[in-house]
């Protein structure tokens, strides 16, 4: 949240495609499992491009603005924690595992949320019904789906959906934001996704292999 005030949506969904590095990089030390050559190369990649993207992006932020993106990172770390320890903790149904986390974040939340000052004005029904749809669809139900894939498919492939969130960031970013779709956008959010590619050993061959 508090990256989302200061840096673009494209960069924030880009950022989050850096999940499973997280994960692979938190497995190796957490699990002792091993990383290939196309592993480190992987990760190596990745971290290119987040660094391109951060080089670029701080020219055209405030002062806040590597903080904030270091904020985007440390989510995604969160995600490769968890799924992690989602590996090693006693067996949980996808439900309650996604029912748990939601009433943690609330609890969690709660003492900030009193040391907030209130808004200067009452939020309209549109954002209402934004800030429910974001918290009940967004979230709940899309935990619901994700810990289901850790259970069916292991975490670091749950993680697989990274994918898509640099797509579809991008593109609602520039369509209904009017964000601007930058070289260094391109550049490091593919050199990111090619990252992400080897890390966890992704190829469309091998999705639709398993489709099928």
């Amino acid at each position: 949240a508090y990256a989302a005030q200061t840096i673009s949506a494209s960069l924030l969904s880009i950022l989050n495609a850096t999940a499973p590095m997280w994960a692979a990089v938190i497995a190796r030390v957490w699990h002792k499992s091993e990383l290939s050559m196309p592993k480190w190369v992987g990760m190596g990649a990745g971290l290119t491009g987040v660094a391109v993207l951060a080089g670029f992006e701080s020219m055209a932020l405030s002062a806040h603005g590597m903080w904030a993106i270091a904020a985007g990172l440390a989510a995604t770390l969160s995600y490769g924690i968890a799924t992690n320890y989602t590996k090693v903790a006693p067996n949980v149904e996808s439900f309650s595992n996604a029912h748990g986390s939601m009433w943690a974040a609330t609890l969690v939340m709660i003492p900030v949320a009193l040391a907030t000052p209130m808004p200067a004005e009452v939020p309209m029904v549109p954002t209402g019904l934004a800030v429910l749809a974001l918290g009940i669809v967004c979230s709940g139900v899309a935990y619901l789906i994700y810990f289901r894939l850790i259970a069916d498919f292991g975490g670091v492939s749950a993680l697989t959906v990274a994918f898509l969130i640099p797509v579809f960031g991008t593109f609602w970013g520039a369509w209904l934001l009017g964000e601007p779709v930058t070289w260094s956008t391109l550049i490091g959010g593919l050199m990111v996704l090619m990252g992400t590619a080897m890390v966890t050993g992704f190829s469309p061959s091998t999705l639709f292999g398993r489709t099928r």
